[in-house]
């Protein structure tokens, strides 16, 4: 019983410490989209 309770914090301070390193190598590409708004003509008086 004693041992069960020293794995579960282990086991979730590796598992914590591995997202954390997986989140610092990712390497996440920039979006791509192009993005173009349309602004009306009302916006723009004359």
């Amino acid at each position: 019983m004693r041992i069960g309770c020293l794995y579960i914090p282990l086991a979730l301070l590796l598992l914590l410490g591995a997202g954390y390193v997986f989140l610092m190598t990712w390497d996440i590409p920039p979006p791509s989209s192009v993005v173009e708004p349309v602004i009306s003509d009302d916006r723009f008086p004359r």
